[in-house]
Protein backbone atom coordinates (compact mmCIF):
# COMPACT_ATOMS: atom_id res chain seq x y z
CA UNK A 1 0.00 0.00 0.00
CA UNK A 2 0.89 4.03 -0.31
CA UNK A 3 4.95 3.91 1.21
CA UNK A 4 6.28 6.24 3.77
CA UNK A 5 8.97 6.38 6.02
CA UNK A 6 10.04 3.09 7.72
CA UNK A 7 7.41 0.62 5.96
CA UNK A 8 8.64 2.57 2.99
CA UNK A 9 12.28 1.38 3.31
CA UNK A 10 10.94 -2.15 4.64
CA UNK A 11 8.88 -2.09 1.39
CA UNK A 12 12.48 -1.37 -0.19
CA UNK A 13 14.26 -4.30 1.10
CA UNK A 14 11.24 -6.73 0.43
CA UNK A 15 11.66 -6.26 -3.30
CA UNK A 16 15.36 -6.05 -3.40
CA UNK A 17 15.18 -9.84 -4.00
CA UNK A 18 13.45 -9.35 -7.45
CA UNK A 19 15.43 -6.88 -9.11
CA UNK A 20 17.89 -9.23 -10.58
CA UNK A 21 14.59 -10.85 -12.37
CA UNK A 22 13.29 -7.16 -13.40
CA UNK A 23 16.26 -5.96 -14.49
CA UNK A 24 16.15 -8.69 -17.56
CA UNK A 25 13.05 -8.57 -18.05
CA UNK A 26 11.05 -7.82 -21.34
CA UNK A 27 13.57 -8.37 -24.40
CA UNK A 28 15.11 -7.42 -27.14
CA UNK A 29 12.69 -5.85 -28.63
CA UNK A 30 12.29 -3.52 -26.30
CA UNK A 31 16.04 -2.77 -25.54
CA UNK A 32 16.92 -2.05 -29.20
CA UNK A 33 13.74 0.37 -28.80
CA UNK A 34 14.92 1.93 -25.28
CA UNK A 35 18.95 2.64 -26.36
CA UNK A 36 17.55 4.27 -29.94
CA UNK A 37 18.76 7.90 -30.00
CA UNK A 38 15.54 9.37 -28.86
CA UNK A 39 16.52 8.42 -25.61
CA UNK A 40 18.13 10.12 -22.74
CA UNK A 41 21.52 8.89 -21.70
CA UNK A 42 19.29 6.97 -18.19
CA UNK A 43 17.68 5.08 -21.17
CA UNK A 44 13.95 6.54 -20.48
CA UNK A 45 12.53 9.63 -22.55
CA UNK A 46 12.30 13.00 -20.06
CA UNK A 47 8.64 13.55 -18.38
CA UNK A 48 9.07 16.93 -20.36
CA UNK A 49 9.42 15.58 -23.85
CA UNK A 50 7.54 11.53 -23.61
CA UNK A 51 4.46 11.02 -25.98
CA UNK A 52 2.01 8.76 -24.53
CA UNK A 53 2.13 5.72 -26.77
CA UNK A 54 -1.09 3.84 -25.36
CA UNK A 55 -2.64 5.54 -22.53
CA UNK A 56 -5.13 8.40 -23.33
CA UNK A 57 -5.34 11.67 -21.46
CA UNK A 58 -7.68 11.22 -18.52
CA UNK A 59 -6.23 7.16 -17.76
CA UNK A 60 -2.52 9.16 -18.16
CA UNK A 61 -3.65 11.34 -14.88
CA UNK A 62 -4.64 8.77 -12.88
CA UNK A 63 -1.41 6.56 -13.53
CA UNK A 64 0.58 9.72 -12.49
CA UNK A 65 -1.63 10.32 -9.38
CA UNK A 66 -1.67 6.39 -8.53
CA UNK A 67 2.10 5.64 -9.00
CA UNK A 68 3.00 8.92 -6.85
CA UNK A 69 1.15 7.61 -3.82
CA UNK A 70 2.43 3.89 -4.29
CA UNK A 71 6.04 4.78 -3.96
CA UNK A 72 6.28 8.49 -3.08
CA UNK A 73 9.27 11.14 -2.80
CA UNK A 74 10.67 11.54 1.13
CA UNK A 75 13.07 12.26 2.94
CA UNK A 76 14.67 8.69 1.94
CA UNK A 77 14.81 9.65 -2.10
CA UNK A 78 12.95 9.87 -5.09
CA UNK A 79 9.58 8.91 -5.76
CA UNK A 80 8.22 6.96 -9.15
CA UNK A 81 7.35 10.15 -11.23
CA UNK A 82 11.04 10.90 -10.45
CA UNK A 83 11.81 7.35 -11.67
CA UNK A 84 10.02 7.40 -14.80
CA UNK A 85 7.47 5.16 -13.76
CA UNK A 86 4.41 5.91 -15.04
CA UNK A 87 6.65 6.00 -18.65
CA UNK A 88 7.50 2.14 -18.30
CA UNK A 89 3.93 1.31 -17.43
CA UNK A 90 3.12 2.97 -20.84
CA UNK A 91 5.77 1.66 -22.84
CA UNK A 92 4.95 -1.95 -21.40
CA UNK A 93 1.51 -2.08 -22.69
CA UNK A 94 3.13 -2.04 -26.66
CA UNK A 95 5.37 -5.21 -25.21
CA UNK A 96 4.30 -8.70 -25.51
CA UNK A 97 3.39 -8.59 -21.77
CA UNK A 98 0.77 -5.87 -22.36
CA UNK A 99 -0.36 -7.49 -25.35
CA UNK A 100 -0.58 -10.78 -23.28
CA UNK A 101 2.03 -12.97 -25.56
CA UNK A 102 3.73 -13.88 -22.72
CA UNK A 103 1.22 -16.87 -21.66
CA UNK A 104 -1.24 -18.97 -22.70
CA UNK A 105 -4.50 -16.66 -23.46
CA UNK A 106 -6.76 -19.16 -25.32
CA UNK A 107 -9.40 -20.47 -22.16
CA UNK A 108 -10.84 -21.82 -20.37
CA UNK A 109 -10.79 -19.62 -17.83
CA UNK A 110 -11.01 -20.20 -14.03
CA UNK A 111 -11.09 -16.98 -11.93
CA UNK A 112 -11.76 -18.12 -8.95
CA UNK A 113 -8.81 -20.85 -8.85
CA UNK A 114 -5.94 -20.22 -6.85
CA UNK A 115 -3.31 -17.39 -7.95
CA UNK A 116 -0.95 -20.90 -8.24
CA UNK A 117 -2.77 -22.16 -11.35
CA UNK A 118 -1.38 -18.86 -13.29
CA UNK A 119 -3.41 -16.07 -14.98
CA UNK A 120 -7.01 -16.73 -15.26
CA UNK A 121 -8.61 -13.94 -17.15
CA UNK A 122 -9.24 -13.23 -20.83
CA UNK A 123 -8.23 -9.40 -20.11
CA UNK A 124 -4.79 -8.43 -21.68
CA UNK A 125 -2.95 -6.45 -19.07
CA UNK A 126 -3.39 -3.23 -21.69
CA UNK A 127 -7.07 -4.07 -20.99
CA UNK A 128 -6.66 -4.60 -17.64
CA UNK A 129 -6.06 -0.90 -17.25
CA UNK A 130 -7.99 0.84 -19.41
CA UNK A 131 -11.21 -1.23 -17.56
CA UNK A 132 -10.18 -0.60 -14.43
CA UNK A 133 -8.79 2.91 -14.58
CA UNK A 134 -12.22 4.16 -16.25
CA UNK A 135 -14.23 1.81 -13.37
CA UNK A 136 -11.98 3.62 -10.78
CA UNK A 137 -12.52 6.83 -11.69
CA UNK A 138 -16.25 6.17 -12.50
CA UNK A 139 -16.59 4.99 -8.79
CA UNK A 140 -14.64 7.88 -7.32
CA UNK A 141 -17.14 10.51 -9.12
CA UNK A 142 -20.15 8.78 -7.91
CA UNK A 143 -18.59 9.22 -4.32
CA UNK A 144 -16.56 12.05 -4.48
CA UNK A 145 -18.94 14.59 -6.18
CA UNK A 146 -17.90 14.24 -9.87
CA UNK A 147 -14.44 14.42 -8.96
CA UNK A 148 -11.77 11.55 -11.09
CA UNK A 149 -8.90 9.60 -8.89
CA UNK A 150 -6.47 12.03 -9.58
CA UNK A 151 -8.16 15.49 -8.66
CA UNK A 152 -8.90 13.79 -5.29
CA UNK A 153 -6.46 14.63 -1.92
CA UNK A 154 -3.81 12.39 -1.09
CA UNK A 155 -5.57 11.15 2.12
CA UNK A 156 -8.81 10.13 -0.58
CA UNK A 157 -6.39 8.43 -3.30
CA UNK A 158 -4.77 6.31 -0.70
CA UNK A 159 -7.87 5.34 0.64
CA UNK A 160 -9.17 4.40 -3.09
CA UNK A 161 -6.03 2.50 -3.18
CA UNK A 162 -6.67 0.92 -0.28
CA UNK A 163 -10.09 -0.31 -1.02
CA UNK A 164 -8.79 -1.72 -4.30
CA UNK A 165 -6.08 -3.95 -2.99
CA UNK A 166 -8.63 -5.57 -0.58
CA UNK A 167 -11.18 -6.04 -3.12
CA UNK A 168 -13.44 -3.56 -1.27
CA UNK A 169 -14.87 -1.87 -4.20
CA UNK A 170 -16.90 -4.22 -7.35
CA UNK A 171 -15.75 -3.06 -11.11
CA UNK A 172 -17.91 -4.90 -13.43
CA UNK A 173 -15.15 -5.47 -16.41
CA UNK A 174 -12.03 -6.62 -14.19
CA UNK A 175 -11.98 -7.57 -10.43
CA UNK A 176 -10.14 -4.43 -8.64
CA UNK A 177 -8.06 -6.38 -6.83
CA UNK A 178 -6.19 -7.87 -10.23
CA UNK A 179 -6.45 -4.13 -11.20
CA UNK A 180 -4.55 -3.08 -8.24
CA UNK A 181 -2.33 -6.05 -8.57
CA UNK A 182 -1.28 -5.60 -11.57
CA UNK A 183 -0.70 -1.58 -10.99
CA UNK A 184 1.56 -2.34 -8.18
CA UNK A 185 3.60 -4.63 -9.72
CA UNK A 186 4.46 -2.71 -12.50
CA UNK A 187 5.54 0.24 -10.25
CA UNK A 188 7.58 -1.48 -8.61
CA UNK A 189 8.97 -2.99 -11.86
CA UNK A 190 9.27 0.14 -12.83
CA UNK A 191 11.08 1.73 -9.93
CA UNK A 192 13.72 -1.41 -10.19
CA UNK A 193 14.39 -2.78 -13.27
CA UNK A 194 16.91 -1.82 -15.75
CA UNK A 195 16.74 1.75 -17.65
CA UNK A 196 17.01 0.46 -20.58
CA UNK A 197 13.34 -0.66 -19.97
CA UNK A 198 11.99 3.33 -19.35
CA UNK A 199 11.64 3.43 -15.86
CA UNK A 200 14.73 3.62 -13.10
CA UNK A 201 15.99 6.88 -14.54
CA UNK A 202 19.42 7.97 -13.29
CA UNK A 203 19.03 4.13 -11.84
CA UNK A 204 17.52 5.96 -8.72
CA UNK A 205 16.19 2.91 -7.04
CA UNK A 206 19.18 1.04 -7.35
CA UNK A 207 21.30 3.85 -5.59
CA UNK A 208 18.55 3.96 -2.78
CA UNK A 209 19.00 0.28 -2.01
CA UNK A 210 22.67 -0.44 -2.60
CA UNK A 211 22.01 -2.63 -6.07
CA UNK A 212 25.00 -2.81 -8.38
CA UNK A 213 23.03 -3.24 -11.37
CA UNK A 214 24.70 -5.54 -13.97
CA UNK A 215 27.82 -5.59 -13.15
CA UNK A 216 29.95 -8.29 -14.49
CA UNK A 217 32.41 -9.47 -12.10
CA UNK A 218 32.38 -9.10 -8.19
CA UNK A 219 35.52 -11.52 -7.76
CA UNK A 220 37.33 -8.62 -5.92
CA UNK A 221 34.55 -8.50 -2.88
CA UNK A 222 33.80 -12.43 -2.80
CA UNK A 223 36.18 -12.17 0.24
CA UNK A 224 34.88 -8.97 2.04
CA UNK A 225 31.45 -9.89 3.59
CA UNK A 226 29.81 -6.92 5.28
CA UNK A 227 31.72 -4.07 3.23
CA UNK A 228 29.85 -1.92 1.27
CA UNK A 229 30.25 -2.23 -2.27
CA UNK A 230 32.23 1.44 -3.22
CA UNK A 231 30.83 1.29 -6.90
CA UNK A 232 28.17 2.82 -8.53
CA UNK A 233 25.56 0.64 -10.64
CA UNK A 234 25.44 0.15 -14.26
CA UNK A 235 23.18 -0.92 -16.46
CA UNK A 236 22.44 -3.97 -19.04
CA UNK A 237 23.88 -1.75 -21.94
CA UNK A 238 27.07 -0.59 -20.01
CA UNK A 239 25.62 3.14 -18.90
CA UNK A 240 26.94 4.20 -15.43
CA UNK A 241 24.98 6.10 -12.75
Amino acid sequence: MPIDQEPRRRFLRQVLAIVPAASVASGTALTQAACSPSSQADGAPSSDTYHRVYFQAAEWRFLLAAVDRLIPEDEYGPGALKAGVPEFIDRQMETPYGHGRLWYMQGPFHPDQPAELGYQLNLLPRDIYRLGIKACDDWCAKRYAGKAFADLDIVAQEDVLARLEHGQIEFDAVPSQTFFSHLLRNTKEGFFADPIHGGNKGMIGWKMIGFPGARADFADWIDRPNVKYPYGPVSIDGRRA
